[in-house]
């Protein structure tokens, strides 16, 4: 079982331990962070929630706890999250029909490269 608040505990001990060693580029993204979730056209829920689907087709644990957590601050439902998650499967799968056409069709052209 994924334990999400210690995943985030750990995301942010992590990324302050990279912090000190790259302190530009932390920085930089937390000032791209706080720059992106705000609200604008779309609500920082919204954005929240786009976010947790983009982590979970990604497959990615921490972001999927940083999201989850700022998803619950925000007081998002349970249904919210569920009907992302689905959206995110949905995407997943057609993500990888996608690569896998396209990665036939790469092979196909080493193929007909050989053959010339």
């Amino acid at each position: 079982m994924n334990d999400h608040p210690a995943i985030e505990a750990d995301a942010k001990r992590l990324i302050g331990a990279l912090g000190e060693t790259l302190p530009d580029t932390v920085d930089a993204f937390g000032a791209l962070a706080r720059a992106t979730f705000t609200d604008g056209a779309l609500d920082v829920r919204t954005k929240e929630l786009i976010a947790l689907g983009i982590a979970i087709a990604a497959g990615c644990d921490g972001c999927m706890a940083w999201h989850n957590a700022a998803l619950h601050r925000l007081g998002v439902t349970r249904e919210e999250v569920a009907e992302t998650a689905g959206v995110a499967v949905e995407m997943g799968g057609g993500i990888a029909l996608y690569r896998a056409a396209k990665a036939l069709e790469g092979y196909d052209q080493f193929l007909a490269a050989a053959s010339d």
